[in-house]
């Protein structure tokens, strides 16, 4: 079947070309509709629900909304994990679903079970499900700045201008709204007149909303025309509402002005954004669709900013602060910068070994045509380019020229070699030289997709990121494979040219060399097998001295500080604290350009900080301007600045790191220890006692937990006699006073470009005074007044912040960061340290996770996946070279394939990491590929009746120079890998190491040890092998 391929091929010459410029053509096309972002999508199908229910508390949250939810949400098919919390407020509720689930089905899901639950759900909750977005979602961040504009007048912009201008973009899921003030029609009632008028809180929400409509009545005919007939009774002005008709008694109207006091305000706020030190601010957050093109939504957000410039008071810009097209740009920048540098190093190469610019030419062609045909196929199956896929494709560029370089090669060597008396056509010497190496060729291109693999059984984080960088390797190697059997023969039909037999210069070097060497090893053979084993020994005690993390840490370009302050301190107190923070950081660290900061929630609930919680934006200066270009001294520099702060903890992370932790575990840190329990009380003990043993472990960095975190609660137990006696009921008092305090809406009023609420609340200094809050008099069921201390006992006591819980268990959380050593060491020290200093009770239950159960899980699929690949690489070599001796002869090359890898890790102090482990699965494919090339020819040789001893030292130095050019133009297609510095050089440069490193040993053993181990076991003695046939020229379309 190859041989026909072949054959066609040099008889349709033509039609090849036309094929290979019409697969250039395609490439192009689909390289220009890749959607291009920084990294795979790695989010899960994830559904999340934001419930908002005012003034609860954590306990009354979880008890009374989250519980009969859960209820309804658990058993949903291909559910993998249901997580929840309950905050002030605020029930955050998280649905992740297997990877293959469509998330329409799955919102279907959710939503229909959220409707059912929705009637026993209390009155004033509110919300549902939140956009179709993942927590990577936030790629694009801008202030609005006016030196004119008020807080709320810019956040009524934002709202009601902004926002809806940005959320016609394609792929824009939605914009979410931070810091400022938004507007209300504010009703403060004087609890005296209402009692007097016997009235309460109930009786003006339903006074004020029936008096606030307008509506169509019908039509009615006047002659031949009919008119539309419309009431108008809506609220417009504050005088509007002061003049809501409440009662009228024997002619005698009471207005609501008569029992309150009406004026604009604001909401209450559960967060806010500073800027600079100077002050809050107001924030937009661009939030994409799950699977959109980031690059695509920041361009346009930038264009749709433009135009509305126009349209903005003036004064009024809009400052942009994380645009995530920059780390784009720059991650793809990086990879594309060594996929050229590569290329270039590549065809250097192949003039130094082959010494025919002609033929190094032709098989240069193969690198943009693989290319561009992985690009097709990615585009087939919707793949974007980003690091990962890109960063495959720069793996591969060593790779993709193997195929084309063996056939070449022999090419040239037929040419050379075919003396002046030889009539044979060159249409046929090139023929033959393709058709011998056809199937070693075939079979090399097929292992090195076999051990790619295992990536694509990967699970989770990393299977999301490294399947890109298996398809796109594979990709590439088939396209190579189809191009190296068809367009390359057609080229060299062309292009190559029968010459003098010429050694190039660098094989002349080699030669002189190697040919010394092989003969000193071939005749003591006991040199290569003792340094072979002093190789294994290396290996072995290299391995024991490695490190090993999950995935290293991807430098984004952008520092976020999370702050974490008194669970009880306000608003006012912890924005106080952000400016103290953001101007100390400012006049120290001039390396800062701007800092954004964000304390609270958001808008849409998507990150249900507490008041005490805050995440600062560092917007950094260009490293040129930097005092030292080293990020980690920047950090170093931050925390010294910071840490003298008091009453507050720091943390360093990314915007990237951060949210990936988040959606994978539920919290932010490389280390997650979840421990599972009924009590409150004893969970935040054992979280203690956890987070101390886990401190107190090397390479431990901001330990931290809130489940010992308490706030303080002003608590009012109801007297249910004596609120009986005064005619009033628990849930009356209650809603007085959550109407005293959050606020009670009672309807909006609309004009033509927003929505303001009607909120009825409670005067102002009552809210700053607990004193007077527990004096205020409101109505009595009776028709009197009463306070509260009269109906209810006030205590003050210690609560909860927050109640987490996974598939509808509790539990508490404690997060750590770790520095300066490896993550799975860390965590056998701190498994150690909690075992022996912490005693868990019966019925609980501890769970390690974060980046540490994600390498673990990575390790446990890959240790039973690549044996599973190697038994496939075997049976394909067993089919190819039909001997079981002369398999595992080759296979014996995988573990000293590994002495390089492992040295080169540990000689640069990397750790064993997941991208180090698809250098080792790399490396292993060419080791193998290279063993079958050199195996293959010996065979050859054998089978045209050549001693064994002489067909393997020929063997051995004819296949020199494709076992060379395999190996270093793999290794130098890395190298640019090796010194990038980019955003992405993080994960690429552990994956350098390891092939560049374990090519050095692998080939050196390839050529030196395997002619040996194939002299002694290679063929059984007295194995006469029969004459092999001899590739014949025949065109079936000549007359």
């Amino acid at each position: 079947m190859l041989r026909s391929l072949i054959e066609f091929s040099l008889t349709q010459r033509l039609l090849i070309l036309i094929l290979g410029g019409v697969l250039a053509i395609t490439g192009i096309y689909a390289y220009q509709r890749i959607p291009i972002d920084a990294f795979p999508d790695i989010s899960q199908t994830q559904v999340k629900i934001i419930m908002k229910a005012p003034g609860m508390t954590p306990e009354e949250v979880e008890a009374r909304v989250i519980k009969p939810v859960e209820m309804e949400l658990l058993g949903i098919p291909h559910q993998v994990i249901l997580r929840s919390a309950a905050k002030y407020a605020l029930a955050d509720i998280t649905i992740d679903f297997e990877d293959a689930t469509d998330v329409y089905w799955a919102r279907q899901q959710v939503g229909e079970r959220l409707a059912g639950v929705q009637g026993d759900l209390p009155s004033g909750v509110s919300g549902g499900m939140a956009p179709i977005s993942t927590p990577l979602s936030e790629v694009f961040m801008f202030t609005v700045e006016s030196d004119s504009l008020s807080l709320d007048e810019r956040r009524a912009l934002l709202d009601w201008t902004i926002r809806p201008a940005l959320r016609t973009i394609p792929g824009v899921a939605d914009v979410n709204a931070l810091g400022g003030y938004v507007r209300t029609f504010e009703v403060v009632p004087d609890n005296t007149a209402l009692a007097n008028a016997g009235l309460g809180v109930s009786q003006l929400v339903e006074m004020i909303d029936a008096s606030n409509r307008n509506d169509g009545a019908g039509r009615l005919t006047e002659g031949e025309k009919a008119l539309v007939v419309r009431s108008e009774g809506a609220i417009k002005t504050t005088a509007d509402l002061e003049q809501v008709v409440l009662k009228n008694e024997n002619g005698r109207i009471l207005r609501l002005r008569d029992v309150a006091g009406v004026s604009v305000s604001s909401l209450t706020r559960y967060g806010a954004v500073t800027a600079n030190g100077a002050g809050e601010a107001v924030q937009g957050i661009v939030l994409s669709l799950r699977g959109a093109d980031a690059n695509a939504i920041t361009r346009a957000a930038r264009a749709r900013i433009e135009e509305l410039k126009a349209t903005l008071p003036a004064g009024v810009t809009l400052k942009i602060f994380y645009d995530r097209s920059d780390l784009v740009e720059r991650a793809v920048g990086t990879v594309q910068k060594a996929l050229i540098e590569a290329t270039v190093l590549v065809v250097i190469l192949l003039l130094a070994f082959l010494g025919n610019l002609r033929a190094a030419l032709v098989v240069a062609v193969t690198l943009p045509l693989a290319a561009l045909f992985a690009f097709a196929l990615m585009h087939q199956f919707h793949m974007s380019a980003n690091l990962m896929s890109l960063g495959g494709l720069a793996i591969a560029i060593g790779l993709i020229v193997d195929a084309a370089v063996v056939v070449v090669e022999n090419t040239v060597e037929a040419l050379e070699h075919a003396g002046p008396q030889d009539q044979v056509p060159l249409l046929h010497r090139v023929y033959r030289a393709a058709s011998d190496v056809a199937v070693p060729v075939t079979s090399g291109i097929i292992i090195i997709c076999l051990v790619f693999l295992p990536l694509l059984s990967l699970q989770g984080l990393e299977g999301k990121l490294f399947s890109p960088v298996a398809l796109t390797i594979i990709f590439a190697l088939s396209g190579s494979l189809v191009l190296s059997l068809t367009l390359i023969p057609v080229l060299s039909s062309y292009v190559l040219k029968p010459r003098a037999h010429k050694v190039p210069l660098l094989m002349r070097i080699v030669n002189a060399g190697y040919i010394p060497l092989l003969k000193l090893c071939l005749k003591r053979p006991f040199i290569v097998y003792s340094a072979a084993l002093a190789g294994l020994a290396a290996m072995v005690y290299g391995y024991g001295a490695l490190g090993k993390s999950f995935m290293p840490t991807l430098d984004e370009g952008a520092i976020i500080i999370q702050t974490a302050k008194l669970p009880s301190i306000s608003l006012a107190a912890s924005v106080d604290g952000d400016i103290g923070v953001q101007k100390r950081i400012l006049a120290n660290v001039p390396e800062v350009e701007r800092i954004i900061s964000r304390v609270g929630s958001d808008e849409l609930g998507l990150d249900p900080m507490g008041l005490n919680e805050t995440d600062n934006f560092l917007v950094l200066k260009p490293k040129e301007m930097w005092r030292e270009p080293d990020k980690e001294k920047l950090v170093d520099h931050l925390r010294q600045a910071v840490s003298a702060v008091p009453g507050m903890e720091f943390s360093f992370t990314q915007p990237i790191e951060m949210r990936t932790s988040e959606m994978l575990t539920g919290s932010r840190g490389d280390l997650a220890i979840k421990i599972f329990g009924p009590e409150l009380s004893v969970l935040s003990d054992l979280a203690g006692k956890v987070q101390s043993a886990v401190s107190s472990v090397k390479g431990a960095s901001e330990v931290s937990t809130v489940a010992n975190d308490s706030v303080d609660y002003l608590q009012i137990g109801v007297d249910r006699m004596a609120a009986g006696r005064t005619g009033l009921s628990a849930t009356r008092i209650e809603d007085e006073l959550r109407a005293m305090l959050e606020g009670a809406q009672a309807g909006n009023v609309s004009d033509a470009s927003r929505r303001t609420s009607i909120v009825i609340k409670g005067h102002e200094a009552i809210r700053q005074s607990p004193e007077l809050f527990a004096s205020t008099q409101f109505a009595a069921g009776d028709g009197g007044l009463v306070r509260i201390g009269d109906v209810a006992k006030i205590v003050r006591k210690a609560g909860p912040v927050k109640i987490d819980r996974e598939n509808a268990s509790r539990f508490a959380l404690v997060q750590a960061y770790v520095s300066g050593r490896d993550l799975v060491g860390f965590v056998e020290d701190a498994q150690r340290a909690v075992r022996e200093k912490v005693e868990l009770p019966a019925g609980y239950t501890m769970v390690w996770g974060g980046e540490f159960e994600n390498q673990r899980r990575a390790a446990a699929r890959l240790a039973v996946v690549v044996p599973l690949a190697l038994v496939m690489i075997a049976a394909v070599l067993f089919a190819t070279l039909r001997s079981i001796r002369q398999t595992l002869l080759i296979l014996s090359n995988v573990p000293f394939a590994l002495v390089g890898g492992v040295l080169a890790l540990w000689a640069a102090s990397e750790y064993l990491s997941v991208p180090a482990s698809v250098g080792f699965i790399a490396l292993l494919g060419i080791a193998v590929l290279n063993g079958l090339v050199l195996v293959s020819y010996f065979n050859q040789l054998i089978a045209e009746g050549i001693p064994l001893d002489r067909a393997i030292f020929e063997g051995s130095v004819r296949r020199l120079r494709p076992v060379l050019m395999t190996a270093s133009i793999a290794a130098l297609g890395l190298v640019p890998l090796l010194f990038a510095t980019g955003p992405g050089s993080e994960i690429q440069k552990p994956l350098a190491i390891v092939v560049i490193g374990g090519l050095l040993t692998s080939t050196a053993l390839t050529l030196l040890l395997l002619p040996v181990l194939f002299a002694r076991f290679g063929v059984r003695a007295g194995d006469a092998r029969p004459q092999g046939m001899e590739a014949q020229w025949i065109n079936p379309f000549a007359a």
